[in-house]
């Protein structure tokens, strides 16, 4: 079996990241990445570009291919709303606690999904599920003019209240707004420019990464860094990165199945939560163990089937994990490293039709590119 590619959490993490444009900005903190100063900085996160995957296909993303510098690790679980936290808080999750796609509202019988922020139940506030201060936030009182360019509909969500609070959104749909976004940002003086790209992403989910559609949204992540990296004024740097990587499902395990070995994956289970290469399993009263040992067997030579206090105990969610976030965690956690996923048919139709997918503890889906421009 393969041992789990551990985040290089204080080192070379998303989080380090955060932390060092900070600095990079001129505030006090530490510089883990060792970046130089500038004045402007601008961050174009493509959602879905995992190192691994740029590397594979250098002939449609030329601009990017020749200038990345170094690689990252994402964080775990490698998905959006667990990654967008750590860039938000500039901190590994178990400190800022988005710990997943859905998770367990602990006391209320159900999970929240953190990325749309719903729930069969009630919600929480923002603030309050993730109430530390946003490394945007800290430099806006710095000083700062921090802005936050994406496509319109993200703007009033409650997830970005929780990750990006502290920035002013400018709205920006098509590829020719997000450039005129940025240059209007940027044209402030020492600034902190975020703009974001999703369609790579929603191609890999949809078609898998490698396919046409695929390729087709790589080819223009790659000309909107180019024209991006044409709005830099003078004394600014320009970053490019990734939320995750990406695999290509070829087997489907799924729990709703009515028939066969794994309907015993739902014995002894409260909720499923996390996603297709994260599962967060919350079990009943007493039925931990059983469940455990179950998970293990059935997954046995396709996923990593942990204790929470194992995955805790071995920083998987950073070097530690609040102890109000504990509860948050399943029980137990199972985390595929072939190419497998696990999903709840019946419970998550759209997601169990995705065929590229992230999350898990590999390269390929926790190695993202750092790539750099400059006009310092």
């Amino acid at each position: 079996m393969t041992a789990p590619l551990l985040p290089a959490y204080g080192t070379a993490s998303l989080a380090d990241l955060s932390r060092s444009l900070l600095a990079v900005l001129g505030m006090d903190g530490d510089n883990p990445l060792g970046l130089e100063p500038a004045e402007r900085v601008l961050v174009f996160l493509v959602d879905g570009l995992g190192a691994e995957l740029l590397d594979a296909h250098p002939e449609t993303a030329p601009f990017l291919t020749t200038r990345r510098s170094r690689v990252l690790t994402a964080g775990f679980p490698a998905t959006t709303a667990t990654s967008l936290g750590t860039l938000g808080t500039g901190l590994p999750p178990g400190e800022h606690g988005m710990l997943g796609y859905q998770l367990a509202m602990p006391g209320t019988g159900h999970l929240l999904n953190c990325l749309r922020w719903t729930s069969a139940g009630p919600t929480v506030p923002p603030d309050e599920w993730q109430p530390t201060p946003t490394v945007f936030e800290r430099a806006a009182a710095a000083g700062v003019s921090v802005s936050y360019v994406a496509p319109s509909e993200f703007g009033p969500t409650a997830f970005n209240r929780a990750v990006y609070r502290g920035t002013e959104f400018i709205g920006a749909d098509t590829l020719d707004d997000r450039v005129e976004g940025a240059r209007t940002a940027l044209a402030r003086p020492r600034s902190h420019v975020t703009v974001y790209y999703g369609d790579l992403d929603a191609a890999g989910h949809r078609f898998g990464w490698g396919s046409p559609q695929w390729l087709e949204r790589l080819a223009a992540a790659d000309n909107l860094a180019e024209r991006l990296a044409g709005t830099l004024p003078q004394g600014s740097a320009m970053y490019v990165t990734a939320d995750h990587g990406m695999v290509n499902a070829t087997e489907w395990i799924d729990v709703d199945s009515q028939e066969g070995r794994h309907v015993a994956l739902r014995e002894g289970v409260a909720l499923l939560g996390g996603d297709t290469r994260v599962r967060h399993v919350y079990t009943a009263p007493g039925a931990t163990q059983a469940v455990l040992g179950t998970w293990s067997e059935l997954l046995e030579g396709r996923a990593w089937v942990v204790s929470r206090q194992e995955a805790v105990e071995s920083g998987w969610f950073g070097p530690r994990v609040r102890q109000d976030w504990l509860p948050r965690i399943g029980d137990v956690l199972a985390v595929p490293y072939t190419d497998c996923v696990i999903v709840a048919s019946a419970r998550e139709t759209l997601e169990s039709s995705f065929i590229g997918v992230h999350g898990s503890l590999t390269a390929a889906e926790q190695h993202v590119p750092l790539l750099e421009v400059s006009t310092r």
